[in-house]
């Protein structure tokens, strides 16, 4: 099992969408950084992933999904009509990746950026350096457990 952090506009998709129905699987698609795109390619059912919302007034981790899905192309590629829509994209060999997601945790409080910032079990974390801020990256498991902590 692996770690990782994932980041939504809360509106787009956010803790509240995966709470509304625990049982619903809800792809995470519409990634379009290659280097994001390779984390999420590497993920696997089973891993854990801290739901990070951003471009919001509370800007933090605020809970705690989990991989259900192996990766599988990205839809939203092909679709002209999506924002997400790669017209350099070949159907038999697609650029783009996706993930199915179920809900497992909802944090009491999103633990904001600036108390990540200041956590010095989590100076090494990407989210909190300067220029390192992709969509999804990878979580040692001594920084999910720090961040887990700071949710209780």
């Amino acid at each position: 099992m692996a770690f990782w952090l994932v980041k939504s506009e809360p509106d787009e998709c956010g803790i509240d969408d995966f709470a509304a129905d625990p049982e619903k699987r809800i792809p995470w698609d519409g990634v379009r950084n290659y280097q994001a795109r390779n984390f999420l390619a590497s993920m696997a059912p089973g891993d854990r992933v801290l739901l990070y919302h951003s471009s919001c007034k509370l800007i933090g981790v605020a809970g705690v999904v989990r991989v259900v899905s192996e990766p599988y192309p990205d839809r939203l590629q092909f679709d002209p009509e999506s924002d997400y829509y790669d017209p350099k994209s070949p159907q038999d060999k697609p650029r783009w990746q996706a993930v199915d997601m179920v809900f497992e945790q909802r944090f009491q409080h999103v633990i904001p950026l600036k108390a990540l910032k200041e956590a010095s079990e989590l100076s090494e974390m990407p989210l909190v350096q300067r220029g390192a801020r992709l969509s999804v990256m990878p979580v040692t498991e001594a920084q999910w457990r720090h961040i887990l902590s700071m949710a209780d």
